[in-house]
Protein backbone atom coordinates (compact mmCIF):
# COMPACT_ATOMS: atom_id res chain seq x y z
CA UNK A 1 0.00 0.00 0.00
CA UNK A 2 1.32 3.48 -0.86
CA UNK A 3 2.03 6.10 1.73
CA UNK A 4 -0.42 8.90 2.41
CA UNK A 5 0.33 12.49 1.53
CA UNK A 6 0.95 13.30 5.19
CA UNK A 7 3.34 10.37 5.62
CA UNK A 8 5.32 11.24 2.52
CA UNK A 9 5.47 14.87 3.59
CA UNK A 10 6.95 14.00 6.98
CA UNK A 11 9.77 12.13 5.24
CA UNK A 12 10.75 14.92 2.84
CA UNK A 13 10.28 17.82 5.25
CA UNK A 14 13.27 18.56 7.48
CA UNK A 15 14.70 22.07 7.76
CA UNK A 16 11.52 23.72 6.46
CA UNK A 17 13.55 26.44 4.77
CA UNK A 18 14.44 28.01 8.11
CA UNK A 19 17.84 29.10 6.78
CA UNK A 20 16.50 30.62 3.57
CA UNK A 21 15.22 34.09 2.75
CA UNK A 22 12.02 33.97 0.71
CA UNK A 23 10.29 36.63 -1.35
CA UNK A 24 6.53 36.31 -1.84
CA UNK A 25 5.31 38.12 -4.94
CA UNK A 26 1.68 39.28 -4.93
CA UNK A 27 -0.48 42.02 -6.39
CA UNK A 28 0.29 42.89 -10.00
CA UNK A 29 -2.01 44.75 -12.36
CA UNK A 30 -4.43 42.03 -13.45
CA UNK A 31 -8.14 41.88 -12.68
CA UNK A 32 -7.21 39.45 -9.92
CA UNK A 33 -4.97 41.86 -8.00
CA UNK A 34 -7.08 41.87 -4.82
CA UNK A 35 -7.24 38.08 -4.71
CA UNK A 36 -3.49 37.90 -5.31
CA UNK A 37 -2.78 40.21 -2.37
CA UNK A 38 -4.93 38.03 -0.13
CA UNK A 39 -3.09 34.94 -1.34
CA UNK A 40 0.28 36.60 -0.79
CA UNK A 41 -0.50 37.66 2.76
CA UNK A 42 -1.67 34.17 3.65
CA UNK A 43 1.48 32.60 2.17
CA UNK A 44 3.61 35.15 4.05
CA UNK A 45 1.90 34.40 7.36
CA UNK A 46 2.13 30.64 6.85
CA UNK A 47 5.86 30.76 6.09
CA UNK A 48 6.61 33.04 9.01
CA UNK A 49 4.62 30.77 11.31
CA UNK A 50 7.12 27.97 10.67
CA UNK A 51 10.15 30.19 11.12
CA UNK A 52 10.90 31.14 7.53
CA UNK A 53 12.27 34.62 6.86
CA UNK A 54 9.81 35.92 4.28
CA UNK A 55 8.95 39.28 2.72
CA UNK A 56 5.95 40.34 0.63
CA UNK A 57 6.55 42.46 -2.46
CA UNK A 58 4.48 43.65 -5.42
CA UNK A 59 5.51 42.98 -9.01
CA UNK A 60 6.19 46.57 -10.00
CA UNK A 61 9.02 48.75 -11.34
CA UNK A 62 10.93 48.45 -8.08
CA UNK A 63 11.11 44.65 -8.25
CA UNK A 64 14.06 44.10 -10.57
CA UNK A 65 16.37 46.64 -8.86
CA UNK A 66 15.50 45.00 -5.53
CA UNK A 67 16.26 41.54 -6.89
CA UNK A 68 19.60 42.72 -8.25
CA UNK A 69 20.58 44.48 -5.04
CA UNK A 70 19.58 41.71 -2.64
CA UNK A 71 18.46 38.50 -4.38
CA UNK A 72 16.35 36.12 -2.25
CA UNK A 73 17.10 32.42 -2.01
CA UNK A 74 13.73 31.61 -3.56
CA UNK A 75 10.48 33.20 -4.69
CA UNK A 76 6.90 32.12 -4.10
CA UNK A 77 4.66 33.45 -6.87
CA UNK A 78 1.25 34.34 -5.44
CA UNK A 79 0.33 36.43 -8.47
CA UNK A 80 -2.84 35.48 -10.33
CA UNK A 81 -3.90 36.36 -13.83
CA UNK A 82 -1.42 37.02 -16.63
CA UNK A 83 1.30 38.45 -14.39
CA UNK A 84 1.75 35.24 -12.46
CA UNK A 85 0.57 32.65 -14.94
CA UNK A 86 1.53 33.53 -18.52
CA UNK A 87 5.19 32.61 -18.01
CA UNK A 88 6.61 36.11 -18.50
CA UNK A 89 7.53 36.76 -14.87
CA UNK A 90 9.02 33.29 -14.54
CA UNK A 91 11.14 33.98 -17.59
CA UNK A 92 12.43 37.18 -15.97
CA UNK A 93 13.25 35.32 -12.76
CA UNK A 94 15.15 32.77 -14.86
CA UNK A 95 17.15 35.60 -16.44
CA UNK A 96 17.96 36.86 -12.95
CA UNK A 97 19.04 33.39 -11.82
CA UNK A 98 16.48 33.37 -9.00
CA UNK A 99 14.68 30.07 -8.33
CA UNK A 100 10.96 29.97 -7.67
CA UNK A 101 8.26 27.57 -6.59
CA UNK A 102 6.22 26.21 -9.48
CA UNK A 103 6.60 25.28 -13.12
CA UNK A 104 8.96 26.95 -15.58
CA UNK A 105 8.04 29.66 -18.07
CA UNK A 106 7.31 27.32 -20.98
CA UNK A 107 4.89 25.12 -19.05
CA UNK A 108 3.26 28.17 -17.51
CA UNK A 109 2.60 29.68 -20.94
CA UNK A 110 1.07 26.42 -22.12
CA UNK A 111 -1.25 25.98 -19.14
CA UNK A 112 -2.28 29.66 -19.22
CA UNK A 113 -3.66 29.40 -22.74
CA UNK A 114 -6.67 27.15 -22.27
CA UNK A 115 -7.16 26.10 -25.92
CA UNK A 116 -3.48 25.11 -26.22
CA UNK A 117 -3.60 23.24 -22.92
CA UNK A 118 -6.78 21.41 -23.91
CA UNK A 119 -5.16 20.37 -27.20
CA UNK A 120 -2.25 18.83 -25.27
CA UNK A 121 -4.64 17.07 -22.90
CA UNK A 122 -6.70 15.69 -25.79
CA UNK A 123 -3.55 14.45 -27.55
CA UNK A 124 -2.51 12.68 -24.34
CA UNK A 125 -5.88 10.93 -24.16
CA UNK A 126 -7.07 12.93 -21.17
CA UNK A 127 -10.82 13.67 -21.35
CA UNK A 128 -11.72 17.34 -21.76
CA UNK A 129 -14.97 18.81 -23.15
CA UNK A 130 -15.14 19.59 -26.88
CA UNK A 131 -14.39 23.23 -27.59
CA UNK A 132 -13.80 25.99 -30.10
CA UNK A 133 -11.56 29.04 -29.58
CA UNK A 134 -12.86 32.19 -31.22
CA UNK A 135 -10.85 35.44 -31.44
CA UNK A 136 -12.90 38.62 -31.32
CA UNK A 137 -11.69 39.67 -34.79
CA UNK A 138 -12.90 36.45 -36.42
CA UNK A 139 -16.15 36.73 -34.48
CA UNK A 140 -16.75 40.15 -36.05
CA UNK A 141 -15.42 39.43 -39.54
CA UNK A 142 -17.41 36.24 -40.08
CA UNK A 143 -20.64 37.57 -38.67
CA UNK A 144 -21.65 37.04 -35.07
CA UNK A 145 -25.03 35.46 -35.76
CA UNK A 146 -23.72 32.92 -38.27
CA UNK A 147 -20.77 31.97 -36.08
CA UNK A 148 -22.87 31.56 -32.95
CA UNK A 149 -25.46 29.49 -34.77
CA UNK A 150 -22.73 27.18 -36.04
CA UNK A 151 -21.19 26.83 -32.57
CA UNK A 152 -24.53 25.92 -31.03
CA UNK A 153 -25.21 23.38 -33.80
CA UNK A 154 -21.76 21.81 -33.44
CA UNK A 155 -21.34 21.69 -29.68
CA UNK A 156 -24.98 21.71 -28.60
CA UNK A 157 -26.50 23.46 -25.61
CA UNK A 158 -25.80 24.27 -22.86
CA UNK A 159 -22.35 25.78 -23.39
CA UNK A 160 -19.65 27.24 -21.18
CA UNK A 161 -18.12 30.51 -22.40
CA UNK A 162 -14.92 31.79 -20.77
CA UNK A 163 -11.78 33.76 -21.63
CA UNK A 164 -9.10 31.69 -23.35
CA UNK A 165 -6.63 33.26 -20.93
CA UNK A 166 -7.82 34.18 -17.46
CA UNK A 167 -8.84 32.88 -14.09
CA UNK A 168 -11.06 33.28 -11.03
CA UNK A 169 -14.19 32.77 -13.14
CA UNK A 170 -13.98 36.31 -14.55
CA UNK A 171 -15.88 36.61 -17.83
CA UNK A 172 -17.23 33.06 -17.60
CA UNK A 173 -20.87 32.17 -18.13
CA UNK A 174 -23.05 29.12 -18.66
CA UNK A 175 -25.28 29.51 -21.72
CA UNK A 176 -28.43 27.40 -21.61
CA UNK A 177 -30.24 28.83 -24.64
CA UNK A 178 -29.06 30.29 -27.94
CA UNK A 179 -30.54 33.71 -27.19
CA UNK A 180 -28.13 34.13 -24.25
CA UNK A 181 -25.00 33.32 -26.23
CA UNK A 182 -24.29 36.80 -27.72
CA UNK A 183 -24.34 38.49 -24.31
CA UNK A 184 -22.07 35.80 -22.89
CA UNK A 185 -19.58 36.36 -25.71
CA UNK A 186 -19.59 40.13 -25.14
CA UNK A 187 -18.98 39.59 -21.43
CA UNK A 188 -16.13 37.23 -22.19
CA UNK A 189 -14.47 39.61 -24.65
CA UNK A 190 -14.36 42.23 -21.91
CA UNK A 191 -11.61 40.13 -20.28
CA UNK A 192 -9.80 38.60 -23.24
CA UNK A 193 -9.61 38.96 -27.00
CA UNK A 194 -10.29 35.24 -27.48
CA UNK A 195 -13.26 33.31 -26.15
CA UNK A 196 -13.17 29.61 -25.36
CA UNK A 197 -16.58 28.05 -25.96
CA UNK A 198 -16.86 24.47 -24.77
CA UNK A 199 -19.56 21.89 -24.33
CA UNK A 200 -21.05 22.22 -20.87
CA UNK A 201 -20.80 18.99 -18.90
CA UNK A 202 -23.24 18.81 -15.98
CA UNK A 203 -21.95 17.12 -12.87
CA UNK A 204 -19.88 17.64 -9.74
CA UNK A 205 -17.27 20.41 -9.77
CA UNK A 206 -14.07 19.08 -8.22
CA UNK A 207 -10.64 20.63 -7.77
CA UNK A 208 -7.60 18.38 -7.38
CA UNK A 209 -4.42 19.94 -6.05
CA UNK A 210 -1.19 18.24 -7.09
CA UNK A 211 2.04 18.63 -5.15
CA UNK A 212 5.53 17.22 -5.61
CA UNK A 213 7.72 17.15 -2.51
CA UNK A 214 10.53 15.20 -4.15
CA UNK A 215 9.00 11.77 -4.59
CA UNK A 216 7.00 12.62 -7.69
CA UNK A 217 3.64 14.36 -8.08
CA UNK A 218 0.81 13.24 -5.82
CA UNK A 219 -2.83 14.24 -5.71
CA UNK A 220 -4.22 15.71 -2.51
CA UNK A 221 -7.81 14.89 -1.51
CA UNK A 222 -10.25 16.30 -4.09
CA UNK A 223 -12.35 19.28 -3.04
CA UNK A 224 -16.01 19.33 -4.08
CA UNK A 225 -17.41 22.75 -5.01
CA UNK A 226 -21.11 23.51 -4.49
CA UNK A 227 -21.87 27.12 -5.52
CA UNK A 228 -25.19 28.42 -4.24
CA UNK A 229 -26.26 29.74 -7.65
CA UNK A 230 -24.94 26.72 -9.55
CA UNK A 231 -22.04 28.54 -11.21
CA UNK A 232 -18.57 28.84 -9.68
CA UNK A 233 -17.95 32.43 -10.79
CA UNK A 234 -15.84 35.18 -9.19
CA UNK A 235 -18.45 36.05 -6.57
CA UNK A 236 -18.96 32.40 -5.66
CA UNK A 237 -15.22 31.93 -5.22
CA UNK A 238 -14.47 34.88 -3.00
CA UNK A 239 -17.69 35.90 -1.23
CA UNK A 240 -18.43 34.23 2.09
CA UNK A 241 -21.62 32.16 2.04
CA UNK A 242 -21.82 31.88 -1.76
CA UNK A 243 -20.24 28.41 -1.94
CA UNK A 244 -20.01 25.24 0.13
CA UNK A 245 -16.93 23.05 -0.11
CA UNK A 246 -16.53 19.41 0.84
CA UNK A 247 -12.99 18.20 1.47
CA UNK A 248 -12.63 15.43 0.63
CA UNK A 249 -15.26 15.41 -2.12
CA UNK A 250 -18.25 13.11 -1.73
CA UNK A 251 -17.09 10.59 -4.33
CA UNK A 252 -17.11 6.82 -4.38
CA UNK A 253 -13.59 5.44 -3.84
CA UNK A 254 -13.19 4.22 -7.41
CA UNK A 255 -14.34 7.56 -8.82
CA UNK A 256 -12.04 9.47 -6.45
CA UNK A 257 -9.13 7.32 -7.65
CA UNK A 258 -10.04 8.03 -11.28
CA UNK A 259 -10.22 11.76 -10.58
CA UNK A 260 -6.78 11.68 -8.95
CA UNK A 261 -5.31 9.73 -11.87
CA UNK A 262 -6.70 12.20 -14.41
CA UNK A 263 -5.34 15.17 -12.43
CA UNK A 264 -1.89 13.63 -12.21
CA UNK A 265 -1.97 12.83 -15.91
CA UNK A 266 -2.87 16.45 -16.73
CA UNK A 267 -0.12 17.81 -14.46
CA UNK A 268 2.41 15.54 -16.17
CA UNK A 269 1.20 16.10 -19.74
CA UNK A 270 1.60 19.88 -19.36
CA UNK A 271 5.10 19.52 -17.93
CA UNK A 272 4.29 21.10 -14.55
CA UNK A 273 6.28 20.86 -11.34
CA UNK A 274 5.97 21.52 -7.59
CA UNK A 275 2.25 22.31 -7.46
CA UNK A 276 -0.84 22.84 -9.57
CA UNK A 277 -4.61 22.74 -9.31
CA UNK A 278 -6.59 20.72 -11.82
CA UNK A 279 -10.26 21.67 -12.24
CA UNK A 280 -12.44 18.69 -13.10
CA UNK A 281 -16.11 18.00 -13.70
CA UNK A 282 -17.36 14.51 -12.79
CA UNK A 283 -20.38 13.56 -14.87
CA UNK A 284 -23.32 11.41 -13.80
CA UNK A 285 -21.51 8.25 -14.94
CA UNK A 286 -18.51 9.03 -12.73
CA UNK A 287 -16.31 10.06 -15.68
CA UNK A 288 -13.93 12.96 -14.93
CA UNK A 289 -13.38 15.68 -17.53
CA UNK A 290 -10.51 18.15 -17.13
CA UNK A 291 -11.63 21.75 -17.57
CA UNK A 292 -8.39 23.63 -16.97
CA UNK A 293 -5.16 23.60 -14.98
CA UNK A 294 -3.92 26.44 -12.77
CA UNK A 295 -0.19 26.85 -12.14
CA UNK A 296 -0.59 29.61 -9.52
CA UNK A 297 -3.50 28.40 -7.37
CA UNK A 298 -5.26 30.75 -5.00
CA UNK A 299 -4.06 30.67 -1.40
CA UNK A 300 -6.85 32.68 0.27
CA UNK A 301 -9.08 31.54 3.11
CA UNK A 302 -11.62 30.25 0.56
CA UNK A 303 -9.12 28.83 -1.95
CA UNK A 304 -9.09 25.19 -2.93
CA UNK A 305 -5.45 24.18 -2.48
CA UNK A 306 -5.32 25.16 1.21
CA UNK A 307 -8.57 23.23 1.76
CA UNK A 308 -6.99 20.17 0.15
CA UNK A 309 -3.83 20.57 2.24
CA UNK A 310 -5.93 20.62 5.40
CA UNK A 311 -7.94 17.58 4.26
CA UNK A 312 -4.68 15.70 3.73
CA UNK A 313 -3.62 16.37 7.31
CA UNK A 314 -0.72 18.59 6.27
CA UNK A 315 0.43 21.89 7.74
CA UNK A 316 0.17 24.65 5.14
CA UNK A 317 3.30 26.50 6.27
CA UNK A 318 5.43 23.38 6.43
CA UNK A 319 4.25 22.33 3.00
CA UNK A 320 5.20 25.73 1.58
CA UNK A 321 8.54 25.53 3.38
CA UNK A 322 9.25 22.16 1.80
CA UNK A 323 8.40 23.52 -1.65
CA UNK A 324 10.69 26.50 -1.05
CA UNK A 325 13.52 24.16 -0.06
CA UNK A 326 12.95 22.22 -3.25
CA UNK A 327 12.96 25.37 -5.39
CA UNK A 328 16.07 26.84 -3.76
CA UNK A 329 17.99 23.61 -4.38
CA UNK A 330 17.45 23.96 -8.13
CA UNK A 331 19.79 26.96 -8.35
CA UNK A 332 22.76 24.71 -7.62
CA UNK A 333 21.38 21.58 -9.32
Amino acid sequence: MGTTAAERFSVTDSAVAADLRVLVLAGGLSYERDVSLRSGRRVLDALRAVGVEAELRDADVALLPALAADPPDAVVIALHGATGEDGSLRGVLDLCGIPYVGCDARASRLAWDKPSAKAVLREAGIPTPDWVALPHDRFSELGAVAVLDRIADRLGLPLMVKPAQGGSGLGAAVVRDAASLPAAMVGCFAYDSTALVERYVPGMDVAVSVIDLGDGPQALPPVEIVPRNGVYDYAARYTAGRTTWHAPARLEPDVAASVADVALAAHTALGLRDLSRVDVIVDAAGQPHVLEVNVSPGMTETSLLPLAVQAAGLDFGRLLGSLVNRAAARVTA
